[in-house]
């Protein structure tokens, strides 16, 4: 073989050589876009199952908080007339004190349940996300 054709095979060679690399380097690009496309799609479904769940749970916290507060003000009316027809102190005194220990104890364990309601919700809120953030620690893991 003569050098002209040598020459001409090598860069023939040199160039089906970059062709190649640059086939595989943008079909590797569109696949990681795909992909990358495909990751923030269910993420942004995550993000909205959140906030739908955290919209139902405020939406039931806020519920208990109003039928609460209707049931103590009712209470409310109800030791005031019964402590307007108290025929003594001592009657007063001690309607006013057992409406004062039901009306904490009442208090007390709706805080509790109230407590649960929220952690509750913030549970199913933060489950989808959670979800997500294993997803991409895992494919991390896995890209090592």
């Amino acid at each position: 073989m003569d050098a002209m054709t040598e020459t001409t095979k090598t860069t023939h060679d040199y160039i089906n050589a970059g062709n190649l690399a640059f086939k595989d380097g943008i079909e590797k690009s569109i696949a990681a876009m795909y992909e990358l496309n495909a990751h923030s799609k269910k993420n942004l479904e995550a993000m909205m199952a959140s906030m739908t769940a955290a919209a139902k749970g405020a939406e039931a916290v806020g519920a208990r908080a109003i039928a609460f507060s209707k049931k103590s003000v009712e209470d409310q009316i109800a030791a005031g007339k019964a402590l307007a027809g108290a025929k003594s102190v001592q009657e007063v005194v001690e309607l006013q004190t057992t409406f004062a220990k039901s009306a904490f104890e009442s208090f007390v364990a709706e805080a509790s349940e109230m407590a649960g309601a929220v952690s509750g919700s913030v549970k199913d809120a933060m489950s989808p996300i959670n979800e997500r953030v294993t997803a991409l620690v895992e494919r991390v893991q896995t890209a090592r």
